[in-house]
């Protein structure tokens, strides 16, 4: 749906994108995250036609955003970190302007109702914007976005200065426009990626760092796999049984948190799944399994492993 090759933006001597090209499919919520500074803004202000690359090009749903801006434009629904709303309007006058401006079909009948039912603002189109919370601007501006039919939406930041109730009410919207659209969703809200997206793209620096699922991330910057083991019995004993096991690559105590027992991380080798000779080793040293769950690495860790390493990081 949207294809990304090889675009470069520079600001005289500063390069703010550096080479990035990723594809985003059809369907897919896409996570794009960065720290400040990283580019991601710039990269979303390309792909809307907003902003042209120095090098590179962009195409969505087979259309090149420079040659063809308005079939793309027509494609396209944009949310900008701060939407572009008019105060002194009401909802349904906002809307219907920025559906002319967009010349959008059935502009004032059947699908801006569809539209203010599902962000929902039906109860509040006639308020002025500038009366309505942050939350309902919020819902306004991805109205805004919808007015035109988009294959896909590109949204950044959509929670930004919100309270959590509203940080939910937008996610759990966002999750239901992604049934019917691809969209590309940037924020500072890990979780909130966690909970919404298919997939992670993180951008460092102006260059792309990572494209993959989390999960798929996890196992490769782990280098294996992570089990937290609490186990009847003494540090030490438990300790010397473990690291006996072919394919433990680790063990480190975790402390006391059940009486007569220790909490211990047991790192595995890469590919290697040593639970069965595990249980087997402490079976025979009368050290009783009492819990036994995987460590997963959270997106959290995976932002700031990959942002922070040598040559990353940025402000």
């Amino acid at each position: 749906m949207i294809t990304v090759k090889n675009i470069t933006k520079r600001y005289g001597d500063h390069v703010a994108v550096n080479d990035v090209s990723f594809e985003v499919n059809e369907g897919e919520v896409v996570g794009f995250l960065g720290p400040n500074g990283a580019g991601k803004s710039t990269t979303m202000n390309i792909i809307t036609g907003y902003l042209s690359a120095t090098d590179g090009t962009v195409e969505v749903d087979g259309h090149d955003v420079l040659e063809e801006p308005n079939e793309v434009k027509r494609r396209i629904g944009y949310l900008p970190e701060l939407p572009p709303l008019y105060g002194e309007m009401t909802v349904t006058e906002y809307l219907r302007f920025v559906a002319r401006l967009k010349k959008a079909v059935d502009a004032d009948g059947s699908a801006m109702e569809r539209i203010l039912e599902l962000v929902g603002v039906t109860h509040v189109r006639e308020r002025l914007i500038g009366n309505l919370s942050k939350g309902y601007r919020q819902r306004v501006g991805l109205a805004q976005a919808l007015v035109s039919g988009p294959q896909a939406l590109i949204l950044d930041e959509p929670t930004i200065g919100l309270d959590p109730h509203q940080i939910i009410e937008i996610r759990n919207l966002v999750r239901d426009l992604g049934k019917g659209h691809t969209i590309v969703l940037s924020s500072h809200i890990l979780p909130e990626v966690s909970a919404v997206c298919d997939r992670i793209i993180i951008i460092n620096r102006g260059q792309l760092v990572a494209s993959d699922t989390t999960e798929n991330l996890a196992k490769r910057l782990s280098g294996g796999s992570q089990y937290l083991l609490r186990v009847g019995g003494a540090d030490n004993a438990v300790q010397a049984a473990i690291k006996g096991v072919t394919g433990v690559s680790g063990v480190s105590s975790r402390g006391v948190v059940e009486a007569d027992s220790v909490d211990v991380i047991v790192d595995f080798d890469d590919g290697a799944d040593p639970r069965r000779a595990m249980f087997t080793a402490l079976s025979k040293a009368d050290l009783p399994i009492l819990q036994m769950k995987p460590v997963d690495v959270t997106l959290e860790q995976i932002f700031l492993q990959l942002t922070t390493r040598e040559g990353g990081g940025s402000n």
